[in-house]
């Protein structure tokens, strides 16, 4: 359940008052790990994709919540109630979100800034979270400001001297009073985004319900990421990708998937001991309990498409330097002196020998998805209940996937509807067919079950979250607020139906 999808009036979901009470249902319902997309920041350019975002490391400030501004002081409810949104609840408005939280925050940060005796200490811990950050936050900050004034044209085609990070020319531009002053604005976004992760994470752990984040294996090409570290990815010499990352054609797509981003230059981050992606990981294990890595599979090779191409057929398996990263990454991120790794390896699609071979000697467990587990023989089918190992994450479905009532409706075949009636021993409907899947999920020997909210609610395909491959119109699925409502209810019929489901199943 991604905190866009949460219900609000401020036309997509974030860290407000309905994180809360999504947390206090899962709480109530016997659940406790909350599995979150990646929060990073989202724009139009992309389709609000979390998996191509600008930054690897900042927050998306249209998670951004008003009224928690407003509780610190720095916005009047007055100003937080004239953005209220009327548009359809159950679709994301990320242009009324982003332009609404852009409007709230500078506000809130010309407050800050002119009115500083009004906010006791916080200066002082503004100050020092921009010093701990600094290590990706100015960069950051820099770019965004630069990708205004330039109209969003990609970064490499930006005059020479920007693009090329030449010193004298940046620090002349940042020195200016009003570019000062929108970097220091990004700065304080950040800050704001931070503080109220950091208290919405403590709400989450005081109600034991851990938070899971999302690592994708690539960054998007026009980042921050790549603008401020050119020399850890493959970019020819005018800053274009030399080739660019996706998938084979596999169950998703006949043409494959081309994503687009840059490949790195294992090479150079080798021999800084893979600093880049240490500093990653650390950072979203600050912010997150379990981390799940997708695409896990570019540990082993990468699927290395040419620019120029079109589609993802004609690429090929590259490999990548995956467990000398890793033996890295173990040294610094385990958590308290453990052997365990909070890491989870989405394993889906193409999985090689050495792929398995590297979760088992990181002790990283992978996924299994019910809805693929019915398609032709069920009885070797790894994603069939019986054949799950103790280890594995199991899913009724991922955001990739349609809804399990979706999928019943319009992608399964009378053969594949016939395989999961007999195999539960149950009449199976429309109706039912969520909840059976869920059932199958709890009571798996997976270590770990995992069900999209879509689910618990027995929705169908139109409130799928993303189809791969297809740019638009995806990640716009809200719950409704009187979804929301019925399961703040004592006798909500799901909130007793799932605390004895997990009680049932020692979850």
């Amino acid at each position: 359940m991604h905190l866009s999808s949460l219900p609000g009036p401020f036309g997509s979901g974030g860290l407000g008052s309905s994180a809360e009470r999504f947390a206090d249902f899962l709480n109530d319902s016997g659940f406790k790990v909350w599995q979150i997309l990646p929060t990073s920041p989202v724009d139009a350019s992309s389709f609000y994709s979390p998996y191509s975002s600008r930054s690897a490391f900042a927050g998306s400030h249209i998670l951004v919540s008003p009224e928690k501004l407003a509780e610190d002081g720095f916005l009047d409810m007055e100003d937080v109630e004239k953005y209220h949104c009327g548009g359809p609840e159950c679709i994301a408005d990320y242009g009324h979100s982003t332009e609404t939280l852009k409007n709230l925050i500078k506000l809130s940060w010309l407050r800050f800034k002119n009115e500083p005796g009004r906010y006791g200490t916080l200066s002082e811990v503004y100050r020092r979270f921009v010093e701990k950050e600094g290590y990706w936050l100015r960069d950051y900050a820099l770019f965004t400001v630069l990708k205004k004034d330039f109209e969003d044209i990609s970064w490499n085609r930006w005059p020479k001297a920007f693009a090329n990070r030449d010193k004298e020319t940046l620090e002349s531009y940042s020195s200016q009073k009003d570019k000062n002053e929108e970097i220091e604005l990004i700065c304080f976004e950040q800050f704001i985004f931070d503080r109220q992760w950091k208290a919405f994470h403590r709400y989450c752990k005081e109600r034991d319900i851990r938070l899971m984040g999302d690592i994708p294996m690539f960054v998007a090409f026009d980042s921050s990421d790549v603008w401020s570290n050119q020399e850890y990815f493959d970019l020819d010499p005018e800053g274009a990708p030399n080739k660019v990352a996706g998938v084979p054609p596999d169950y998703f797509s006949s043409s494959g998937q081309r994503w687009g981003n840059p490949l790195y230059n294992w090479e150079t981050m080798r021999g800084d001991g893979f600093s880049w992606w240490t500093a990653r990981f650390r950072k979203a294990l600050e912010d997150f309990d379990l981390v799940r890595i997708d695409h896990f599979r570019g540990f082993s090779a990468c699927w290395a498409v040419p620019a120029e191409e079109e589609t993802a057929v004609n690429g090929e398996w590259t490999e990548t330097p995956g467990r000398e990263l890793l033996e890295a990454l173990s040294q610094s991120i385990r958590k308290d002196g453990t052997d365990e790794l909070p890491l989870i390896a989405e394993d889906l699609g193409i999985i090689t020998d050495d792929v398995r071979e590297l979760m088992a000697d990181f002790g990283l467990p992978g996924m299994k998805v019910l809805l693929f587990a019915f398609d032709g023989e069920v009885g070797s089918n790894p994603y069939a209940p019986h054949n799950h190992v103790p280890g594995s994450v199991v899913y009724t479905g991922t955001h990739d996937n349609n809804t399990v009532r979706g999928w019943w409706e319009r992608e399964s075949d009378e053969s594949s509807r016939s395989l999961v009636a007999e195999y539960t021993g149950r009449e199976i409907s429309k109706e039912n067919v969520s909840e059976v899947f869920n059932v199958m999920a709890l009571s798996s020997t997976s270590k770990l079950a995992i069900i999209p909210m879509q689910d618990i609610l027995g929705l169908g395909s139109d409130c799928r979250m993303n189809v791969p491959g297809v740019s638009e119109g995806n990640w716009l699925w809200r719950m409704s607020g009187a979804d929301l409502e019925a399961l703040d209810r004592a006798d909500s019929h799901i909130k007793v139906r799932y605390k004895w489901l997990n009680s049932l199943f020692g979850r």
